[in-house]
C-alpha cells in the first residue's frame, strides 16, 4: 500500500503542476491573442509569450516524466522512453532558462541607470535584436538537446549491457554514470544563461536600491507612491532570483539521481523541482496590468457561471 504522506505530496505535485499549466497557458492565450489582434508584440511581450510557452510545454512532459518514472524506474532508464521524453525536456528546460535570463537582462538594461557607453548602446539597441536573441535560444537549446540525446543514446548503448554485474545495482550504475558523463554537460549548459541572469539582476536590484534610497532621502517618507513602487519592484526581484536560484540548484542535485522514486522525498523533491515554473507565472501576472484586469474577469466570469 503506498503510504498516505507519499500520496498527499504527490497529489500537492499535481495541483501545482496544473496551476502552473493553467498560469503560463493563460500568459500565451492572452499574448497570442494580442499578437493576432495587433500584429506585433513589444519585446517584453515577445520573451514572455516565449517563457510562457516553453514553461507550459516543459510542465507538462514533466508531469508525463515524473510519473512515468515512479512507476517504471528500470524501464525508464534502460528503455526509449527515457531518451524521448528527456529530448523534449531538455529542450524546453534550455530555452526556459534562456528566456528567464533575456527576461532579466531586458529589464536591467530598460530600468537600471548606468552611464556606461556600453550599456548605453545595449540600451538603443537590445528592443531590436530581442527576436533574434530568442531565435538564436530556441536554436542553441535545439543543437544542445541533440548532442545530450545522441549522447545519452551513445553511453546507455554501451555501457548498459556489460556494467550492471555483481554487487552493483542498478541505480548506483545510473547514479555514477549520470554524474561522470551528463553532470560536465548540463553544467556548462546553464552556466552561460545563469551567469547573464545573476548578473543582470544583480546590476538592476543594485541600481533600483540606489534609486529608492535617494527617493527616501528626497521624500524625507517611506510613504511616498513611487518609494513604494520601486520597493515592490524591489522585493519581486529578489523573490525572482531566489526562485531561478533554487530552480538551477535543483536542476544539479536532480541531474545527480541524488533521489530516486523508491525514496521518501521523492515527490517533495519533485514539488522543489517546478516551483518555479509554477509559482513565477503567477508574480508575472499580478505585476501585470492587463493580465491581472484579465484574470480577475475570467475569475468573476466562472463565478457567475458557476453560480447560475
Amino acid at each position: 500500500m503506498v503510504p498516505v504522506l507519499t500520496v498527499f505530496f504527490m497529489l500537492l505535485f499535481v495541483l501545482l503542476c496544473i496551476l502552473g499549466i493553467l498560469a503560463n497557458g493563460f500568459i500565451v492565450l492572452m499574448l497570442s491573442r494580442e499578437w493576432l489582434r495587433c500584429g506585433r508584440l513589444p519585446p517584453s511581450d515577445m520573451i514572455l509569450l516565449g517563457l510562457g510557452a516553453s514553461r507550459f510545454c516543459q510542465q507538462c512532459f514533466g508531469l508525463v516524466n515524473s510519473f512515468y518514472y515512479y512507476l517504471h524506474l528500470v524501464e525508464y532508464s534502460s528503455g526509449l522512453g527515457r531518451q524521448v521524453i528527456s529530448l523534449h525536456w531538455d529542450f524546453f528546460n534550455s530555452a526556459t532558462f534562456w528566456f528567464g535570463t533575456w527576461l532579466s537582462v531586458l529589464f536591467c538594461i530598460k530600468i537600471a541607470n548606468f552611464s556606461h557607453p556600453a550599456f548605453l548602446w545595449l540600451k538603443w539597441r537590445l528592443s531590436g535584436l530581442v527576436p533574434w536573441l530568442l531565435l538564436g535560444s530556441v536554436l542553441v537549446s535545439f543543437m544542445i538537446t541533440l548532442m545530450f540525446f545522441w549522447r545519452t543514446h551513445t553511453v546507455y548503448e554501451a555501457f548498459l549491457p556489460r556494467n550492471i554485474s555483481g554487487n552493483t545495482t542498478f541505480k548506483e550504475w545510473n547514479r555514477k554514470l549520470e554524474i561522470d558523463y551528463f553532470m560536465p554537460l548540463k553544467l556548462a549548459n546553464m552556466s552561460i544563461p545563469c551567469s547573464l541572469f545573476l548578473v543582470s539582476i544583480l546590476l538592476l536590484i543594485s541600481s533600483l536600491r540606489r534609486h529608492t534610497l535617494r527617493m527616501q532621502h528626497n521624500a524625507h517618507s517611506l510613504q511616498d507612491p513611487s518609494t513604494q513602487v520601486h520597493r515592490r519592484a524591489l522585493k519581486s526581484l529578489i523573490f525572482f532570483l531566489v526562485l531561478y536560484a533554487l530552480s538551477f540548484m535543483s536542476m544539479v542535485i536532480d541531474a545527480t539521481v541524488f533521489i530516486s522514486p523508491d525514496n521518501t522525498w521523492y515527490w517533495p523533491w519533485q514539488i522543489i523541482l517546478y516551483l518555479c515554473m509554477s509559482v513565477h507565472p503567477f508574480i508575472l501576472i499580478t505585476n501585470n496590468l492587463r493580465f491581472r484586469g484579465k484574470l480577475r474577469k475570467l475569475l468573476l466570469l466562472a463565478r457567475g457561471f458557476w453560480v447560475a
